[in-house]
């Protein structure tokens, strides 16, 4: 049996592990490590955790893997080069992750998919705030979420945006870890302090999904991005996707050039791209150089193989065979659970709610963030900053319209209930 090392498991691992158990047990044995994707601090030792996992594990494991975006995937990446097991080296997965530098290699494999970008010193950004051409939209190098992102339409604005206290902490605090893995692994002098202004897109929002092995790239999937009409929130992700065959075909093709430059291998990724039906251009948002453990059980639904099955196996060295519309469901949503004013949890589902609104529909699956008496609040230090997730819903269906059935069903059962905060002072 073949030992899998997961660092920084996430929220999603266990149970999506748990779901596709039977594709995995008996012959690849995952193991979890600490801390947690979500339990890791600013002043975490990152790089004696590498140094230690490396020696701690030496010739006791076959593969190393991760879905956590920050900072597990460039970990897993240096744990696995450093015991010469599959997997990208972390200078690769720091080059997808650093949005400047992906750029940069984004304009050089697909310019045409390439949207206009700048880099803006969040320290400094008088200078370049004065150049840039308005509306655009600024997001950090080492994004988070959609932390700290959004549209801004003037000079003056972008320059109030990047010195609120909030962008400070985030670049002083939040971003450590990642310029202490830059500087082992790359060495660039553009660390998480700096921001990229980019020309604003507008279309169909879709994740691609795939993998790369041995310079070949296979594409598992495209799930449309259902979002909110004013806060542009996620609020439902739809598989598969209905854009036309031709457009897919062509985001893969993209996808496939920009991750083979990439210098990506034996790994997930996916892509944040849009698409103009007006004008036909596909644009990258952004790659990232990992799975998305959320949609792991949305293949599975539709395709008969989930994301985890097959992050398990290239970490083994194995090549995955994935599935095509060979699952119980013809189509499949991950439906996150939001808030957009302030409140109060006034109650949460008891474990008994959880288990019976899973049972409603074969292969739900619940994922719950809050606790009775907890108040979401901080939205601008959680997420998009117009919103708050406390949970989300995976399900399947025979079409559309059974599967937001069921949801409503689901949520219905769940029994969330809130109350709203009383003004602030």
């Amino acid at each position: 049996m073949k030992r899998i090392l997961i660092v920084f498991p996430t929220v999603w691992d266990r149970r999506q592990l748990d779901a596709c158990r039977d594709a995995w047990s008996g012959r690849l044995e995952p193991i979890l490590t600490e801390p947690t994707a979500e339990d890791f601090r600013y002043d975490f030792d990152v790089l004696g955790f590498i140094d230690e996992t490396v020696e701690r594990w030496r010739g006791r494991i076959d593969g190393v893997t991760s879905a956590s975006d920050y900072p597990g995937a460039t970990v897993a990446a240096a744990i696995a080069t450093a015991l010469e097991l599959p997997g990208s080296r972390p200078e690769a997965i720091l080059g997808c992750s650093h949005k400047h530098l992906s750029r940069q290699t984004q304009r050089r494999a697909v310019p045409e998919a390439t949207p206009g970008f700048a880099l803006v010193d969040s320290a400094a950004p008088e200078e370049a705030a004065a150049e840039l051409t308005y509306p655009c939209f600024v997001k950090p190098v080492k994004g988070a979420y959609s932390i700290h992102s959004g549209r801004v339409d003037s000079a003056g604005e972008l320059v109030g945006f990047l010195s609120t206290e909030a962008v400070r902490e985030f670049a002083e605090y939040h971003m450590k870890v990642f310029d202490r893995l830059l500087g082992r692994y790359v060495g660039s002098p553009v660390g998480g302090r700096f921001f990229l202004a980019e020309e604003l897109l507008s279309g169909k929002l879709v994740t691609l999904e795939g993998f790369v092995q041995g310079g070949r790239v296979e594409v598992l999937g495209v799930t449309d991005s259902v979002t909110h009409p004013e806060t542009g929130s996620f609020v439902r992700f739809d598989y598969p996707s209905e854009l036309p065959a031709e457009v897919q075909e062509r985001m893969g093709e993209i996808a496939a050039r920009a991750v083979l430059a990439s210098g990506l291998d034996s790994a997930l990724f996916n892509l944040e791209l849009i698409w103009d039906p007006g004008s036909g251009r596909i644009s990258i948002v952004e790659i990232n150089p990992r799975m998305c453990g959320q949609f792991s059980d949305l293949y599975a639904k539709v395709d008969g193989v989930a994301g985890y099955q097959i992050a398990l196996e290239l970490a083994a060295g194995e090549r995955p065979a994935p599935g095509r519309r060979a699952g119980r469901y013809a189509v499949a949503a991950s439906v996150p659970l939001r808030v957009f004013e302030p409140v109060r949890v006034a109650r949460a589902p008891t474990p008994a709610d959880l288990a019976a609104a899973e049972a409603l529909d074969p292969g739900t699956r619940i994922w719950t963030e809050c606790v009775e008496g907890d108040e979401l609040a901080d939205f601008d230090r959680w997420e998009d900053g117009k919103s708050y997730r406390y949970g989300v819903v995976n399900l399947g269906a025979p079409n559309r319209a059974a599967l937001l059935e069921r949801f409503e069903r689901v949520r219905e059962r769940l029994g969330y209930r809130f109350e709203p905060l009383p003004p602030a002072g």
